[in-house]
């Protein structure tokens, strides 16, 4: 059975994107992290909101443009939007609902993780009880200002389990497990 694991890199005051959705910050802070690459290694599925499938890229003008983890990745990536492009993209499957998202992804997944990729649909996940875990690389720089890990207005206390803390050069990772 599949694990639903928030994977994202955030800065230490909070934030996975800077204004407007903005990623060139992560760029500076991309490089080595073998407790990522293991989380990679270990990713057989993608549950990524529209927004974030659209988004900035911290890729951008590299061979890896476009590419999940800027190519470090591959395998079935599914997008949860309610607006589904006309042209089909290669390799890409468009869902209409978290339900359906979710069971898809978690199928392609097999016994791995689903790499949850988008801070509304890890919301989402946390919200209807199916999010497993949160894999955070926390970047050694201050934002100030942008899209937050988790933006719950009026949400209910989370309790988290850490499963682990390792540093790379540019990163402190952490891994927690949603206690329910």
């Amino acid at each position: 059975m599949a694990t639903l694991q928030y994977q994202c890199t955030m800065s230490l005051d909070g934030f996975i994107a800077g204004p407007d959705g903005d990623m060139s910050w992560l760029t500076g802070h991309l490089g080595p992290n073998p407790a990522a690459d293991r989380v990679m290694e270990r990713t057989g599925a993608l549950l990524v909101g529209r927004r974030t499938f659209d988004g900035d890229d911290p890729y951008r003008g590299t061979e890896h443009e476009g590419e999940p983890y800027g190519g470090g990745w591959d395998g079935p990536l599914f997008v949860l939007t309610h607006h589904a492009p006309d042209t089909p993209v290669p390799g890409v499957t468009f869902v209409g609902d978290l339900d359906g998202g979710v069971a898809a992804a978690g199928a392609a997944a097999g016994d791995g993780y689903v790499g949850v990729l988008g801070a509304q649909v890890a919301a989402q996940c946390l919200d209807a009880g199916v999010l497993d875990e949160i894999f955070v690389c926390i970047a050694p720089v201050l934002l100030g200002d942008g899209v937050r890990l988790f933006d719950r207005p009026g949400g209910t206390e989370v309790t988290l389990e850490r499963l682990g803390l390792t540093e790379a050069p540019g990163a402190t990772n952490l891994a927690l497990r949603v206690v329910r």
